[in-house]
This record gives structure tokens, C-alpha cells and sequence, in this order.
């Protein structure tokens, strides 16, 4: 894998993931919520899921999901289930950081839900499986060890993945600040209505779409 190659893909890949998504809003959500240092975990979860996402290509998960009409509807189902719940929970929303529950948020137990949240949603998305496997082949080297690329790839996306969710959570962070708590309540439930109507996109997502 070359130079011009990883320039390549890490300018394919940032586009995808800067394009506004579940993990992106649910990024900017936790920013205005819990704010910037407290929403790092669901940005190591965003990571995380994009290392089980390229391993899943190079083990060949993606083209299973892409076969199959059942694995990819359960994925589908899971996956639009769990966004349409996090789309619930930020409509009722109160707005930005809830002091009441701040000393909770600041728990352990606070870290492993903003992570599993971030994790899950993007585990359970059949897009991903689908996009990563029409994309990532694209850029490894058939004739070269085929597992090295896949792990420089996968610290790739995983580093533009990071970056990107903490530009968003910083945005969300900064409307805390900036914004009257009004104006963050609707920020909050923008969120919630976006991942719910991303929900409802995913049912009716067909395989032939990818």
C-alpha cells in the first residue's frame, strides 16, 4: 500500500464520515449533554466499532450480509430499533448538561453507556458493513500480505473517525455555552427527531442500494 493510496482512501473515508450520520449526531448530542471531556468515551466507541467494521470486510462478514436476505434484515432491525430508542430518549430531553444528574454522568458506569451507545449504533448498521466492503477492497494490494493493510487501514479510519466525533461533540459542547437553554433543548431534539427519521430510512434499506 502506497502513499498515494492512504491519501487517497483517507480522503474518501473522512467524506464518509464527516457526512452527518447516527454516530456523528449522537456525537454532537453527547457534546451539548454531557459535554466535550465527557463525551471522549462515545468517540473511543465510535472507534472501536470501526476496527469490529474492517475486520469484518477482511474476514468477509460484509459480503455474507450483502448475500443474505436474513442476516442483513436482523441487522437492519436491531440497528433501527436501537436509533429509533436513542432518538426517543434525546426528544425527552431536557437540554444541554443536567446538573442533577452530573455526579451520575461523571461515573464509571456513565463512561461504559456513552461508549456502549456510540459502539452499538454503529455495530448494528448494516450500511456500514455494506459501504466498508464496496469501499475498502478497493484500496488493498490483492498481491501483497492482505491483514497488514487491513490493520493500517482500520488505525486510519479509526483516527479520522476520532477526530471528526470530536468536532462534532466540541460543536455540541460549544452550543451549551453559547446558545440559551432554549435553543439547546432544540439542538437535543433535532438530534433525537434526525436519528429518529434515520431509524425509519434504515427499514426500508434494501441491499441492492449499496
Amino acid at each position: 500500500m502506497n502513499t498515494t493510496t492512504l491519501l487517497a482512501f483517507t480522503l474518501v473515508a473522512l467524506i464518509a464520515i464527516a457526512t452527518p450520520g447516527p454516530t456523528v449526531l449522537l456525537a454532537l448530542a453527547n457534546g451539548s449533554r454531557f459535554g466535550l471531556r465527557r463525551a471522549v468515551p462515545g468517540m473511543l466507541g465510535a472507534m472501536a466499532s470501526d476496527f469490529v467494521l474492517v475486520g469484518a470486510v477482511a474476514l468477509g462478514l460484509g459480503a455474507l450480509l450483502a448475500a443474505s436476505e436474513f442476516w442483513f434484515t436482523v441487522v437492519k432491525w436491531v440497528g433501527a430499533a436501537y436509533l429509533a430508542w436513542l432518538g426517543l430518549r434525546l426528544l425527552r430531553s431536557k437540554g444541554g448538561l443536567d446538573l442533577a444528574q452530573a455526579p451520575v454522568e461523571q461515573g464509571g458506569a456513565s463512561a461504559r453507556s456513552v461508549f456502549a451507545k456510540s459502539f452499538l449504533v454503529a455495530v448494528t448498521n448494516p450500511k456500514g458493513y455494506l459501504f466498508c466492503s464496496a469501499l475498502l477492497p478497493q484500496f488493498i494490494d490483492a498481491a501483497a500480505p492482505q491483514w497488514p493493510q487491513y490493520v493500517v487501514i482500520g488505525l486510519l479510519f479509526a483516527a479520522l473517525d476520532f477526530a471528526v466525533m470530536f468536532g462534532y461533540a466540541a460543536v455540541g459542547a460549544h452550543a451549551v455555552r453559547l446558545l440559551h437553554r432554549r435553543a439547546v433543548l432544540w439542538l437535543d431534539r433535532s438530534c433525537g427527531a434526525a436519528l429518529l427519521l434515520l431509524s425509519g430510512s434504515l427499514l426500508v434499506y434494501r441491499r441492492n442500494e449499496a
